[in-house]
C-alpha cells in the first residue's frame, strides 16, 4: 500500500525517498537495458522512470505493441520485468502528451488526422503554432481512454497494488505549457461553448452582460468576441480565461484519473508535473503552478512534480529553486509532499555542440537543497541518452524518426547514448548515495523554519494568455511581471537566505493568513492586487502581523479598477513613480533607522505622501519618500517601493524590527553559503550546508546564539554540500553531531565522507569504539569523540568500527 501522508510517501508502512533515473527503454535496444540499469544502481538510485509514447505504441489506430512484436524496443512489459528483477521501483508516465522531443509531443499522427476539430484556433482565429489540442474534446478523450486501457492492460500485473513495482502514475505532461509559451489559448468552438457555460455559472446575468457586451448564446458573436476581444473587456477576459483554464485543466486531470482507475490503477499516487523554468532560472515557474494547482489539489491521492532546469546552482539562481519549492508547498494539501519529476542532470550539452558546460556540482547541490526542503521524489532527467529509430510509416519530414533531435538523443545525459559515463556522473552519484545512506531518516524529516514566510499570489502569474492587440492586457501583465519575481526574489529572497533565514511560503490568495502562524510576511507586490487580498493583508496587520513589502503598494484591483485598501490602511497615498532616463540618474538617500547609508543609484521608485509613517528612503532632489515604516493595528509594515539591491544587513534589520530573527547564522566574512536544517518528531536532525562559490570557506555556526559542533570551525569546500547529522540515532548508534557526512553503516561499522582537515564524529556516551590507525578516540563532556587522522582533501573516506 502507498500512502501520501504528513508530507511523506509511505510505501508498505515505511516513509520512503524515491531517487529515480529516467531511462527511455524505447530509445535503447533490449540488450542494453541491463547495462543502463546497472549504471542507475551504480548512481545509487532505487527507481526507474520512463515515458510511454502513444505515438509509437499505437502507430495505427487499434494496433498496439507492448511486447516488441513490431520492434524489440517497444517491449515495455519486459523492461518493467527487468526493473523488478533488479529490485527497482517503477514510475510510469504514459501521457497522452509526453513531449520528450518526440514528434507531435507524443500523440499519434492518426489522432490529428481523424479528429481535426481538436486542433485549436487561437487569437483572431489564427491556427495554433504548436501541437496542442483541446484536452476536453470528446473525440480526443475517447482516443485517450482507449490508450489508457491498452497501457494499463499491459502493465496491470506490475502495479504495486498487485504486488509489482509501479509506485506512481503520471497523468499527461506539462499541461497548458504549449498554449502558454506560444500565447495561443485553445479556443476551439467546443472550448468556447464550455467557457460560456462556465461564465454563466460564475456571474449572474446582469454582471455577465456588463463584463461581456455580446451574446454568449450566439456562437458567431461569442467566438469572435473572445478570439478578438475589445479593450472594453480585455482586463476581464485576462482574468476569466485564466480562471477558466485552471478549472478546465483540473477537469481534464480528473477525467484521466477516472480512466486510469476504471482500468485498475488504484492505491498509488497520480502525478501532475509542473512546467515553467526557463533560461536556467525559475522566475516563470509559478506560471505552471498557477495553471495547475487546482488540478493536483482537487482531491487526495495526487502528487505535484516540478520540472527543474537550472543548470548550475549558483548565486544568481539559488534563491529561485528555494522559492519555487516553497510556492509548490504553499498551495499543497496538508499531506502532499514535494517531488520533482524532471530534475535536470548531466552537462548541459543539449544542442550537441558543447554549448553547455555545467559544473560537476550542479545536480548534487540542487538535489541537496530539494531534499532539505522536504522533497520525497527526484527523477534525474535524462539519466541516459539513446537512439531515435525511424517510424514504420514514411513521414517525409526530413528524417522519419520518432523525434526531432536526430538519431542520437540525450547528448547531455550523465550516461551517453552509447552508454559511456560523462564527467558529471561521479559527483551526481556521490550526492545520491549520501542521501540514500540516511534515507530512512531523511524521508520523514521536515525543514525547520524561522518566523517568516514568502508570500505567493497565484494570480500574479496568470499572464499566459494575452491578446497581442490589447494595450490593457499588456499594461497589467507587464506590471505583474516586473514585480512578482525579479527584484523581490533577487533582492529580498536572496538576502534573506544569505542572512540565514529558513522560510516557507504562504498562499495568501487561497488560504487563511494568520499572524499566529505567519508572524512576518515577505511580500513581493505589484501595482495590481485584488480587493480580497488587500483586505486580508489589512486584517493580518490588525491582528499583529508584520509585512516586509518589496515592489509597489497596490493602487488597482486585478481588473484595473482603482483599489487602495492597503495603502489607505497604512495611511499613505501613492503619488507617482520615478524612473531613470538617459540624462536623469535616479538616486535614493536613506532616512530613519536605515540611515546612515551611501546614496544609492537605482532605476525605479514609487513615491508617496506618507502621513505619520516613518520615511526610510527619499528621492534625491525631490525629497519624495519611496520607502517607509508604518504601524497598523497591532502590526507593522516596512515598505521598500524602489528597486533596491540585495543587502543582507538591511533585510536582517527590517525582519528583526518586524519580529523575525534568523535561528541559524555563521561568522564567515564571505557570503555565498546556503544553510537550513531538517528534523523529525523525535528531535533528530540534519544541518544542510551548500557553498555556492568556487573557493573554500571556514566559519563557526550558531543556533539561537549558541555555537554548534562543540565550537569547532567548519571548512566548507568550494562548490560542496554537506548533510551533517545532529542528535541522530542510526545503525544502532547515537550521533550527537558530526562534521563528516554519513555514507553507510553495518551493525559493526559506520562509513563517513570526511569534509575537514580533521573531522570529528561525536557519539553519545555508551558507544564502544574499536581502535584504528585512521582515528583517535577521546571522551569529552559525556561524548565519545572520534577524531579523524585523515585530511579530507587527501582521503575523504573514513570507517569507524564498533566493539
Amino acid at each position: 500500500m502507498i500512502e501520501i501522508k504528513n508530507k511523506q510517501i509511505i510505501i508498505d508502512g515505511q516513509p520512503t525517498l524515491l531517487m529515480c533515473g529516467e531511462i527511455h527503454y524505447f530509445r535503447l535496444p533490449p540488450d542494453q537495458w541491463q547495462d543502463r540499469l546497472d549504471k542507475l544502481k551504480l548512481a545509487g538510485c532505487n527507481a526507474v522512470a520512463t515515458y510511454v509514447p502513444w505515438l509509437i505504441h499505437e502507430q495505427e489506430e487499434g494496433r498496439f505493441d507492448f511486447t516488441g512484436q513490431t520492434r524489440p524496443e517497444l517491449n515495455l512489459k519486459r523492461f518493467i520485468e527487468l526493473c523488478e528483477e533488479n529490485g527497482l521501483y517503477f514510475f510510469l508516465r504514459p501521457g497522452p502528451f509526453i513531449m520528450a522531443e518526440v514528434k507531435n509531443e507524443g500523440l499519434p499522427y492518426w489522432v490529428y488526422e481523424k479528429h481535426p476539430e481538436i486542433i485549436p484556433a487561437g487569437w483572431d482565429g489564427n491556427p495554433a503554432t504548436t501541437k496542442t489540442i483541446d484536452y476536453l474534446a470528446p473525440a480526443f478523450l475517447e482516443a485517450a481512454r482507449n490508450w489508457y486501457k491498452a497501457v494499463i492492460d499491459a502493465v496491470r500485473p506490475h502495479l504495486h497494488t498487485n504486488g509489482g513495482s509501479i509506485i506512481a502514475f503520471q497523468l499527461d505532461n506539462e499541461i497548458g505549457m504549449l498554449s502558454w509559451v506560444s500565447n495561443t489559448p485553445d479556443l476551439t468552438d467546443n472550448l468556447l461553448e464550455d467557457f460560456a457555460g462556465w461564465l454563466r455559472k460564475t456571474y449572474n446575468g446582469k454582471n455577465l452582460l456588463d463584463r461581456y457586451p455580446f451574446n454568449l448564446d450566439d456562437p458567431q458573436a461569442r467566438n469572435g468576441g473572445v478570439r478578438s476581444p475589445k479593450e472594453a473587456y480585455a482586463a476581464q477576459l485576462l482574468k476569466d480565461l485564466g480562471y477558466y483554464m485552471r478549472n478546465r485543466f483540473a477537469r481534464y486531470i480528473a477525467t484521466l484519473r477516472g480512466f486510469a482507475e476504471e482500468f485498475g490503477v488504484r492505491d498509488i499516487p497520480f502525478v501532475v508535473n509542473i512546467h515553467g523554468t526557463g533560461g536556467l532560472r525559475g522566475l516563470t515557474f509559478p506560471i505552471g503552478i498557477s495553471q495547475l494547482y487546482e488540478s493536483y489539489t482537487q482531491d487526495s491521492g495526487y502528487l505535484s512534480g516540478s520540472d527543474i532546469y537550472f543548470g548550475d546552482l549558483e548565486m544568481n539562481s539559488f534563491q529561485d529553486l528555494y522559492v519555487i519549492n516553497g510556492f509548490m508547498d504553499a498551495v499543497h494539501l496538508p499531506d502532499q509532499p514535494l517531488t520533482s519529476v524532471e530534475f535536470n542532470c548531466g552537462d548541459g550539452n543539449f544542442g550537441n555542440n558543447f554549448g553547455g558546460r555545467y559544473d560537476p556540482s550542479a545536480a548534487d547541490l540542487k538535489a541537496r537543497m530539494c531534499i532539505a526542503q522536504g522533497n520525497r521524489l527526484i527523477n534525474y532527467y535524462l539519466f541516459t541518452g539513446g537512439m531515435n529509430f525511424r517510424m514504420d510509416q514514411a513521414l517525409h519530414d526530413g528524417n522519419d524518426r520518432i523525434a526531432f533531435t536526430g538519431e542520437r538523443h540525450g547528448f547531455a545525459a550523465p550516461v551517453s547514448p552509447e552508454g559511456k559515463l560523462n564527467y558529471t556522473f561521479p559527483r551526481m552519484a556521490r550526492g545520491i548515495k549520501a542521501v540514500m545512506a540516511v534515507a530512512e531518516k531523511a524521508a520523514a524529516m521536515d525543514e525547520q523554519r524561522d518566523g517568516v514566510a514568502f508570500a505567493f499570489i497565484p494570480d500574479y502569474y496568470m499572464t499566459e494568455y494575452r491578446y497581442p492587440k490589447s494595450t490593457k492586457m499588456a499594461e497589467i501583465a507587464s506590471n505583474l511581471e516586473a514585480n512578482r519575481a525579479g527584484g523581490g526574489w533577487e533582492s529580498m529572497a536572496r538576502s534573506m537566505l544569505l542572512a540565514g533565514y529558513r522560510f516557507g511560503a504562504a498562499d495568501i490568495q487561497n488560504k487563511p493568513l494568520s499572524a499566529s502562524e505567519v508572524p512576518v510576511l515577505a511580500l513581493p507586490s505589484a501595482k495590481y492586487m485584488s480587493r480580497e487580498i488587500q483586505q486580508k493583508l489589512v486584517d493580518y496587520l490588525d491582528e499583529g502581523g508584520g509585512i516586509l513589502l518589496y515592489g509597489e503598494v497596490p493602487e488597482y484591483d486585478m481588473e484595473g479598477h482603482e483599489c487602495s485598501i492597503l495603502a489607505d490602511a497604512l495611511g499613505v497615498k501613492p503619488i507617482g513613480v520615478r524612473r531613470d532616463s538617459g540624462g536623469y540618474y535616479l538616486s535614493l538617500q536613506a532616512a530613519g533607522w536605515l540611515a546612515p547609508r551611501p546614496e544609492l543609484r537605482t532605476h525605479f521608485a514609487q513615491v508617496f505622501e506618507i502621513g505619520e509613517a516613518m520615511p526610510l528612503l527619499r528621492v534625491y532632489g525631490t525629497n519624495e519618500v519611496c520607502a517607509f515604516e508604518a504601524a497598523r493595528g497591532k502590526g507593522k509594515a516596512i515598505v521598500l517601493a524602489a528597486a533596491y539591491p540585495a543587502e543582507l544587513e538591511l533585510y536582517k534589520m527590517a525582519l528583526e524590527r518586524l519580529g523575525s530573527k534568523a535561528g541559524l547564522v555563521h561568522d564567515c566574512k564571505e557570503h555565498g553559503i546556503f544553510m537550513t536544517s531538517t528534523a523529525n518528531s523525535e528531535g533528530e536532525r540534519f544541518l544542510h550546508l551548500l557553498n555556492l562559490d568556487g573557493f573554500d570557506k571556514e566559519f563557526h555556526i550558531y543556533e539561537n546564539g549558541e555555537v554548534l559542533f562543540g565550537g569547532q570551525k567548519l571548512l566548507l569546500q568550494s562548490r560542496d554540500g554537506v548533510m551533517l547529522p545532529m542528535n541522530l540515532a542510526i545503525g544502532g548508534r547515537k550521533i550527537a553531531w558530526s562534521t563528516a557526512e554519513i555514507t553507510g553503516f553495518t551493525p559493526d561499522s559506520m562509513d563517513f565522507r570526511l569534509t575537514q582537515r580533521s573531522d570529528v564524529v561525536a557519539f553519545k556516551e555508551g558507544t564502544a569504539i574499536a581502535c584504528s590507525t585512521d582515528y583517535t578516540v577521546e571522551k569529552d563532556e559525556g561524548l565519545i569523540k572520534v577524531l579523524s587522522l585523515k585530511h579530507a582533501k587527501v582521503d575523504d573516506c573514513l570507517t569507524v568500527y564498533f566493539n
